[in-house]
């Protein structure tokens, strides 16, 4: 029997990885009573695709089963590819299984599917397979529903240690898309009731400590960029997650690594070990309003949550926060100070949702009561709700896009405070100036290349409206530094020559030009007082320091970013320099001694601020 496995990704990522279809693959293969009667195959395509050129991909295979791993954004494109699939293939049986089958289940038997398998499908799917091989249907299965049926029970979960990893199978790539998709545990130790993440029996499962660090070394022997862990709440275990951050640390320091975490199981210890290795995270915030909170099964301790990311910050980690809003109980202007609280902290980038009201969730059971009025299809999302009209829904999209554009693509983390500050701004008011600036230009549209332009632009027309045009420089200098320092910090520096290379290289007789990685720039103030200040108080630093501008080197190097404070006319050379003229012409040019000119670049050449080329000496 020939089984396809399709998985509909949302569009090309490193998370475009078929994790759920590769485990499906495993359990099948590994059933003793399927062995070498089921040959399968994992066809993967985005939500984007046209239907029919999918399903003729798939008829193309010829399979006599087809199961699609379904999720909230691919279930109308399952769907319309099982549509028009059934009539290519009308021998096939087609079948739905993964999170929306599982939760929302009604509409996907109308015709579309044979069956759809709820819960956890390592085991249910195999089960049916045999009953299909029998000439039977796969009804009375735990997890199988067909159609008529009213419901199915959830199968009880399998054994984690049953299901083979795929990747240690070697049947699934972690570095095939640059990035791989790691389960460390199922299931959710909380019960927020707008998650789905807790439903389902067999609580918490973690895979194996021997597992874990198995997968790991294979992806540090593959060089895997990135790993998104999936663990809902990767440091419930504090204990097991101080062991697998070391284990990382030792294993694989070089694969950057994505966390969802909760603040309360951070301590001191914990947040230097997320320091210690290259990751970030993402704590669940969603309000910082208690009574919220409280109002969807969550706790909230502020002071307690402060102390937390305090350690967060104070280690050097790297984190954002999630934020919904249209919560039942929320309301724009709680929304709002839930903004302010949480760009407060810091956070490297903040991720703002309006509420989706998910099936099978608490909270949908209780929208009529509490007055949500929501979508019906993916994405759920709330239209209305008794704290939010639809237009400020609408408005609140319109903040969190300027949020995401103005400070979290704007990599505006560590000077915002400062310049929201200077203009005696909350910073949600702040952010509801750039969103009017912003008009209705959809943020997702606008190219990482216009972010800072847009951030410049912004920042003179404030400055000018609030009156406070005589401390426009220093913020254009501090919105420029952190730019270039980001532009540096993502650089690949270049190799520099040897110590042996160097020691007998006459850099005046080499034609040099600028490393790619290396950004030259002119500041109104001098570039290294800004750097002492650390985040200053605008108003302060323009009465101290005079805007005599300055000329910077920006550039990555022995693991960090650097920056140096040039002359003009080292500052001059660096931009003379082509790769074609030779150093001594263009020290001549920009009126530099030998000396001087043969001493700088010797620094600029070991350091990789400058590289050498091919072209002749003079």
């Amino acid at each position: 029997m020939k089984i396809a496995l399709i998985a509909i990704h949302p569009y090309p990522s490193p998370q475009a990885v078929p994790l759920a279809c590769a485990f499906l693959r495993e359990a099948l293969l590994s059933d003793a009573a399927l062995a070498g009667r089921v040959d399968t195959e994992i066809l993967e395509f985005f939500s984007d695709d046209d239907p029919a050129a999918c399903a003729r991909t798939v008829a193309s295979h010829a399979p006599d089963v087809v199961a699609f791993s379904v999720y909230v954004w691919s279930r109308e494109c399952a769907l319309a590819i099982a549509g028009a699939l059934r009539p290519l293939l009308p021998a096939a049986i087609l079948c739905a299984g993964g999170a929306e089958p599982t939760a929302n289940p009604a509409g996907l038997l109308d015709g579309a599917f044979d069956f759809v398998v709820r819960g956890e499908g390592e085991a249910a799917l195999p089960q049916a397979v045999r009953r299909l091989l029998e000439g039977a249907q796969p009804g009375g299965i735990p997890g199988v529903l067909l159609p008529g049926a009213s419901s199915a029970s959830l199968p009880s979960p399998a054994d984690l240690e049953t299901i083979p990893s795929p990747y240690l199978s070697g049947r699934l790539d972690p570095s095939a898309v640059g990035g791989a998709l790691w389960q460390l545990s199922r299931g959710c130790d909380f019960a927020c009731s707008f998650c789905f993440d807790h439903k389902g029996g067999g609580g918490v499962r973690r895979f194996s400590m021997e597992r874990v660090e198995a997968e790991l070394r294979l992806f540090a022997r593959l060089k895997v960029p990135q790993v998104f862990v999936l663990d809902s709440t990767f440091n419930k275990v504090p204990k097991r997650a101080k062991e697998i951050l070391r284990l990382i640390r030792k294993v694989a320091p070089d694969i950057h690594f994505h966390f969802e975490v909760r603040s309360e199981f951070i301590d001191a210890e914990m947040a230097g070990l997320f320091a210690s290795i290259t990751c970030s995270l993402q704590i669940g915030l969603q309000s910082a309003d208690a009574d919220v909170l409280r109002g969807v099964g969550r706790g909230f301790d502020r002071d307690d949550f402060v102390n937390r990311v305090f350690l967060l910050n104070q280690s050097g980690a790297i984190f954002g926060f999630d934020l919904i809003f249209g919560l039942p109980g929320d309301t724009p202007e709680l929304f709002r100070a839930s903004l302010d609280f949480a760009l407060s902290l810091y956070p490297n980038h903040l991720d703002i949702f309006p509420l989706a009201v998910l099936p099978g969730t608490r909270l949908y059971g209780k929208a009529d009561t509490l007055g949500l009025r929501h979508l019906d299809a993916p994405p759920y999302t709330v239209l209305s709700t008794p704290g939010f009209t639809t237009q400020d829904l609408h408005e609140a999209g319109r903040l969190a896009a300027a949020c995401d554009l103005f400070y979290s693509r704007g990599k505006a983390v560590a000077w915002f405070n400062s310049v929201v500050a200077a203009l005696r701004l909350t910073p949600s008011a702040f952010l509801a100036e750039f969103a009017a600036f912003m008009g209705e230009a959809a943020e997702a549209e606008i190219p990482e290349e216009a972010v800072w332009a847009m951030q410049r632009a912004f920042l003179e027309r404030i400055f000018h409206e609030r009156k406070k045009t005589k401390l426009l420089p220093l913020a254009l200098d501090l919105a420029d530094y952190h730019h270039h320092y980001a532009t540096a910090l993502m650089a690949a520096p270049p190799k520099p020559p040897s110590a042996k290379r160097l020691r007998g290289l006459d850099p005046l007789r080499e034609a040099l030009e600028l490393s790619a990685s290396t950004t030259l720039a002119r500041f109104n103030y001098e570039v290294l007082e800004i750097l002492d200040a650390g985040e200053p108080d605008l108003a302060d630093f323009a009465s101290c320091f005079q805007a005599t501008g300055s000329y910077a080197v920006i550039y990555p190097a022995h693991g960090e970013v650097c920056t140096e404070s040039v002359s003009p006319a080292y500052f001059e050379l660096l931009q003379a320099l082509d790769g074609k003229k030779s150093a001594r012409q263009l020290c001549r040019e920009v009126r530099l001694s030998e000396a001087e000119g043969r001493e700088f670049l010797e620094f600029a050449i070991a350091e990789g601020i400058v590289r050498l080329t091919s072209s002749p000496r003079d």
